[in-house]
């Protein structure tokens, strides 16, 4: 059994690292971070769901991230800072003690002879690097990971076991892939001639750009003739399917199970929810909300929030609609004779 050790950081250290604001005891030790309901003294909580808030008088947590507005429910030891979610995501990280994904270089790693690895390179058990692969100082590659010809991945990214990434494609800095995620398969390009299917060869890539993260299972296809090119600091979730030859802007978020067909140009800071459906071609501007499960058929050109589809009701009730909704070319037919009569 691997023992890991655990960091101690007093409330002093963890105020300094996300520049907030003590209420209570600065001196405490905190060892990690829990829920507000679930938390020990031990460990530091936050909140930012004011459906919550009663739960302050309660919890056993050391110490909580609170923003400026509820420092006068804190009744404990408190960070105050104008964002908790992002000063409790970057304490978390002082407490993460997940297993590396791989340390070292494993006996079974097969490496071409032409591929160059910088330093403190880490490679789990076969693992397969293809000729003129480029590795950055700090890469880590996963157990079972093929990284085929020609791809680049650069300084202190990780690809997790399990991943695929093809040929030409091109990983920037600190970016994160995780199991089973395929980058850089072909394309869904086809020609049709008298009902047979032609393949299109689909000679571009994929440019992944900085400080992104790729979650599982997820497929980002290469370009036909161009690349497809996620930007800076953009998160997707497991599960999502990018199509050949979409740009995705920086700092944008794709939610689980969405698809985006090819050809898509989605712009900065979007952020799409689960299962969302779009449509190949379509462009969405910067700034937008799309709500989950919505399907997008066309442009959007103006910032805001975006939905489709129906909510879930009682049978009964969605049954009465559906049958008013087919009902609703004949009701638009009589308004139209009755408005005629009457001019």
């Amino acid at each position: 059994m691997t023992t890991v050790n655990t960091p101690v950081y007093s409330l002093q250290e963890l105020a300094g690292h996300v520049k907030g604001e003590i209420i209570g005891d600065a001196t405490i030790s905190l060892s990690g971070v829990g829920t507000l309901s679930g938390a020990t003294k031990q460990q530091i909580s936050f909140l930012t769901n004011t459906k919550y808030k009663p739960q302050l008088a309660t919890t056993g947590a050391g110490a909580v991230i609170v923003h400026e507005k509820m420092r006068d429910d804190v009744t404990g030891n408190a960070l105050v800072v104008a964002n908790p979610h992002a000063a409790f995501a970057r304490i978390a990280q002082l407490f993460d003690t997940t297993p590396a994904v791989a340390a070292g270089r494993a006996a079974s790693a097969v490496v071409a002879t032409s591929a160059k690895l910088g330093n403190n390179i880490a490679l789990g058990e076969h693992v397969i690097i293809e000729d003129n692969v480029v590795l950055g100082d700090n890469v880590v590659i996963g157990a079972n990971s093929v990284i085929r010809k020609g791809a680049h991945i650069l300084e202190d990214s990780v690809i997790h076991p399990n991943v695929t990434v093809y040929p030409d494609v091109k990983i920037g800095k600190r970016v994160t892939v995780h199991s089973q995620t395929v980058i850089g398969a072909a394309g869904f390009g086809y020609a049709n001639d008298g009902g047979t299917w032609l393949p299109i060869p689909q000679t571009g890539s994929v440019q992944i750009g900085d400080d992104s993260q790729i979650g599982a299972s997820s497929t980002i296809d290469r370009g036909a003739m161009e690349d497809t090119i996620i930007g800076k600091n953009v998160i997707v979730d497991n599960q999502v399917q990018i199509g050949h030859n979409c740009i995705i802007g920086d700092h944008s978020c794709i939610c689980g199970a969405t698809g985006i067909a090819g050809s898509c140009h989605i712009g900065k800071y979007v952020i799409i929810g689960g299962g969302v459906g779009i449509n190949g071609h379509i462009s969405i501007c910067d700034n937008v909300q799309v709500t989950g499960y919505t399907m997008i058929v066309q442009d959007i050109t103006e910032p805001g929030v975006y939905s489709s589809g129906q909510p879930a009701m009682p049978n009964r009730d969605w049954r009465k609609n559906a049958i008013r909704l087919r009902q609703i070319d004949s009701l638009y037919e009589r308004v139209k004779k009755l408005e005629k009569a009457q001019q």
